[in-house]
């Protein structure tokens, strides 16, 4: 399965599988988007994403843990 920047459920659900230790809610974006790029399924280009798409996944994310 190979993801791109508007798959935000599944990579938050690949973020919390692979970071489960990370803090999700206080986070930088510059490290969101890091992380996102180490996902072995994650095959976007990095320059595409931006704030909202960034915030859209770590809101997936936090409501992922819950």
């Amino acid at each position: 399965m190979k993801l791109n920047w508007s798959d935000s459920r599944e990579i938050a659900i690949l973020l919390e599988e692979k970071f489960p230790e990370k803090d999700n809610v206080n986070l930088r974006f510059t490290d969101l988007h890091s992380w996102i790029l180490e996902l072995d399924e994650f095959e976007d280009v990095p320059e595409n994403s931006n704030e909202k798409i960034l915030e859209a996944i770590q809101m997936a994310w936090i409501d992922e843990r819950d």
